[in-house]
């Protein structure tokens, strides 16, 4: 009879560890930075695609831009090295033309990757020229240079599914040229 009676006081001990012990664990998580890490999520990979061209093609005045605009296009390999299928969903920062920022990006993106794979992608940026001041030095580059070095930073949101939603950076996420098109050296 005393054995069952020391059993019994100690179960209710044994599950409130474990219940504080769960509670330690998640408020441990909650409060780390590296969230996706204790959750063994990899951030995806970006890199410039192979055998495509990134472009600036730069456009003529329009009811949207009346002094004009610019669209870059960057060709983007997005590799997915986890063990599991996720989804990009949001890209968060800045694009920098010969190190200066001038287009802020902000992307729902939506683009799911199958596991342990990678896709290539057109990112497409548009933004006017609203405001040439802002452009600053690039201003000139973009109409008198064939090619321009670029650099994406910022945040990126993926969606793991059970595993939750974290967000990678901010870092920088491609660095590369552009191709300038524009149809008035033309």
């Amino acid at each position: 009879m005393e054995r069952s009676n020391r059993r019994r006081a100690k179960r209710p001990h044994g599950r409130g560890a474990a219940h504080r012990a769960a509670l330690l664990l998640a408020l441990a998580a909650a409060g780390c930075a590296g969230l996706s890490q204790l959750l063994g999520i990899s951030e995806p990979r970006f890199e410039v695609a192979g055998g495509r061209t990134s472009t600036l093609r730069l456009g003529g005045p329009s009811v949207q831009h009346p002094r004009g605009s610019a669209t870059v296009r960057v060709w983007t390999r997005v590799a997915n090295p986890n063990s599991f299928g996720l989804t990009l969903t949001t890209l968060e920062g800045s694009l920098a033309f010969e190190g200066e920022e001038l287009v802020d990006v902000d992307l729902p993106l939506g683009l799911p990757l199958l596991a342990a794979a990678d896709t290539v992608i057109p990112l497409d940026l548009t933004f006017g020229f609203e405001s040439f001041s802002a452009l600053g030095n690039v201003a000139m580059r973009l109409f008198t240079r064939d090619e321009l070095s670029y650099e994406l930073n910022g945040t990126l949101g993926v969606d793991a599914g059970p595993l939750g939603e974290p967000t990678f950076g901010p870092r920088t996420w491609l660095r590369g040229q552009v191709d300038v098109q524009n149809p008035l050296s033309r």
